[in-house]
């Protein structure tokens, strides 16, 4: 059952699953997530990788007849605190799902987990959070923020570049981009370039990353941000000129809008929709069928998401009282990733592979990311050491 929310189809999708759902014997999720604006297709590709997951569950998770709320954050911090803190208030809801950006998590971490809620985010994952601040009722089923740059900057430190220019939004997940890149590679940072979150023309940083000439451009430019970017970046000249690297910039989110544009270019990730598993094929085709569009990752770690709500559930017997017992299962993460080897850390971060990848087009006619070779295995962040969770 769906709540407080007029799209139709993920009323359709939830209404259909829970119309015969009992108020007091249902598990009530709330998903928090960007869902208007330029970005709001990251979150349509969140609340829908978990429509789906609930879908295949049966309307169920851990036993219990799914009841689900969605918001809206706005991608405004002010506004995301007082949704969420409706979702626990009025709603009652046993978990949250969400956000997909950074500052959003960090605004809306302390008011769900001080409420005895448990929070899932399944895209941001800050270092904040990964470190001395970790927190024993966040779970994060994406990554650290920085591991997936890390990822491009174990790339370029392999490929020989001598100097990379680096073009970041101005925001913790885009600092945390910075960083990550900067962790593996050792050689010359040409240009370290911080624009506002949501910028959507690039002249002059193009005109700056063409008089710098780097052997390479890192970009973490997600959403709108990253349409705009890529396609400003081709019609420059300068793709065929300066190797592009990028993490969210070139993913199933953007790559509808930016098709042949993005050929060929580079990214890192800890998944791809072609990574060859049985799970995650049907997962794959099933996305493709239900929403005409390719999955990205913000989908299939929503998924991820459902599956383990869906495990501690029903490890717990749909008793959600014992708040130790319900971490402890959480913890466990006693399902099967659609990623893979999957595991939490001490820190409720994973512990996963990584990949780099390139677009190509599918032989339907629609955009991917591929898989080219795996970077790291089952690799952790660097933060968890600082966590006071053992």
């Amino acid at each position: 059952m769906i709540k407080h929310c007029s799209l139709v189809a993920i009323a359709a999708v939830f209404g259909a699953l829970a119309s015969a759902a009992h108020a007091e014997d249902s598990l009530k999720v709330g998903i928090i997530g960007t869902l208007s604006g330029p970005p709001a297709v990251l979150g349509q590709q969140l609340r829908n990788g978990f429509a789906l997951a609930v879908k295949d569950l049966g309307g169920k998770l851990g036993g219990r007849e799914a009841e689900i709320f969605v918001a809206d954050d706005e991608l405004k911090p002010d506004v995301a605190v007082n949704k969420a803190k409706s979702l626990i208030d009025r709603d009652k809801v046993e978990f949250v799902v969400g956000p997909i950006f950074s500052n959003i998590l960090g605004a809306i971490a302390k008011p769900v987990t001080e409420a005895g809620v448990i929070l899932i985010s399944p895209n941001a994952g800050t270092s904040t959070f990964a470190g001395k601040e970790c927190n024993p009722n966040l779970f994060v089923t994406s990554y650290q923020n920085d591991q997936v740059h890390e990822v491009m900057g174990q790339y370029a430190q392999d490929s020989g570049f001598k100097k990379v220019i680096i073009i970041v939004p101005n925001y913790q997940a885009g600092k945390d981009a910075a960083a990550g890149f900067k962790h593996k590679f050792t050689g010359e940072i040409g240009d370290e370039i911080y624009v506002p979150l949501g910028q959507p023309d690039y002249s002059a940083e193009l005109t700056r990353i063409a008089a710098a000439a780097p052997d390479a451009v890192f970009a973490f430019l997600p959403g709108g941000m990253g349409v705009n970017f890529v396609k400003q970046f081709r019609q420059a000249g300068l793709a065929d000129k300066i190797p592009f690297l990028s993490a969210f910039t070139v993913d199933e989110s953007t790559l509808p809008a930016q098709q042949d544009a993005a050929l060929g270019m580079l990214a890192g990730s800890n998944w791809a929709p072609n990574l060859d598993n049985p799970q995650n094929k049907v997962f794959v085709d099933e996305y493709v069928k239900e929403y005409n569009a390719v999955p990205a990752t913000y989908a299939f770690q929503a998924y991820d998401a459902a599956l383990l709500i869906d495990s501690a559930v029903r490890a717990v017997k749909g008793n959600l009282a014992d708040k130790d017992a319900l971490r402890a299962a959480l913890t466990k993460a006693d399902f099967k990733s659609l990623r893979g080897a999957f595991k939490f850390n001490t820190n409720h971060y994973p512990i996963q592979d990584f990949y780099l990848t390139k677009v190509a087009k599918r032989p339907d006619g629609k955009y991917q990311t591929e898989i080219v070779k795996k970077v790291f295995t089952g690799y952790g962040d660097s933060y968890a050491k600082d966590c006071a969770m053992k």
